[in-house]
């Protein structure tokens, strides 16, 4: 029997590994250039510990301030997934620190992305682990729930779904759907291989800026 609002969902589709890891090495900026710049998290979601991070979503959302569906999420989290945590955006509750955080270690978990506080983060800079939240403050949470996991849940202004391919480094973080992840990545190579050419050209000088007048005449500007 349904009970919406408080859920648990186990078994959701993950993208083959090797189809995530091949976003590896390729800058977030690249990808999101490529998916029309219309899939990247808020900047306001920002980084407190590793900077690069890459998996798949496992979903969480909750009452303001409360994280018992993070703490089953951790339980059932697979090597790989990044735990995406729709906490409204609230900074009044810390929906984590360093317990949590070395719990998921030894789980296997990529990494955490929180619309939310975190807090420890003097301990989790000593820990070679990825966390982006919203926030920092020492305030602890709730345990009392309701909440689901694994449904679509909203994080710095993205729609993001069990097992989305997440991206993140130093510039933010970026949601690629898995059925339009070959697109993007082939895409996204070519992107890397002209950057490549281009500091190229910048280094021997032969870059060719001629498309900034050429647009700026297009569009009627006046230069005196």
């Amino acid at each position: 029997m349904p009970n919406p609002g408080f859920r648990v969902i186990t078994s959701i589709t993950r993208p083959e590994r090797a189809l995530v890891d091949a976003f590896a090495d390729i800058p977030v900026a690249n990808i999101g250039d490529n998916m029309g710049r219309l899939s990247c998290v808020s900047a306001a979601i920002r980084p407190y510990g590793k900077l690069r991070m890459l998996g798949t979503a496992l979903t969480v959302r909750g009452p303001v301030g409360d994280n018992l569906m993070f703490h089953k999420a951790l339980d059932i989290a697979q090597p790989g997934d990044v735990i995406v945590v729709d906490g409204q955006g609230d900074m009044n509750h810390a929906l984590c620190g360093e317990i949590m955080m070395r719990y998921a270690i030894t789980r296997g978990v990529a990494g955490f992305l929180i619309d939310g506080c975190v807090r420890d983060v003097e301990g989790l800079a000593q820990l070679d682990f990825p966390v982006y939240a919203r926030g920092v403050t020492p305030k602890g949470p709730y345990k009392s729930g309701p909440g689901e996991v694994n449904v679509p849940v909203v994080c710095g202004g993205q729609a993001i779904l069990p097992g989305d391919i997440i991206v993140a480094d130093a510039d933010g973080i970026v949601v690629i759907r898995p059925e339009d992840a070959k697109w993007v990545l082939d895409k996204a190579i070519a992107h890397n291989a002209m950057e490549v050419q281009t500091f190229k050209d910048i280094a021997a000088r032969t870059f060719n800026r001629a498309w900034v007048q050429k647009t700026l005449d297009e569009k009627g500007c006046e230069i005196k």
